[in-house]
């Protein structure tokens, strides 16, 4: 029963790692293209996208 419960455990766990996964990489695709500009306590940041 315990080695059922197991198989269970690691098909979970490799689940929720495909669908965070996937959501990183569709948000990071999703993600404008161009120039950004960040104002904050070390000064201003651009970086290129």
């Amino acid at each position: 029963m315990t080695r059922t419960n197991n198989l269970y455990l690691v098909i979970g766990a490799l689940l929720v790692a495909v669908v965070g996964l996937g959501f990183y990489v569709y948000r990071e695709e999703t993600q404008p293209k161009g120039v950004q500009l960040s104002i904050g306590q070390n000064g201003i940041k651009v970086e290129e996208k």
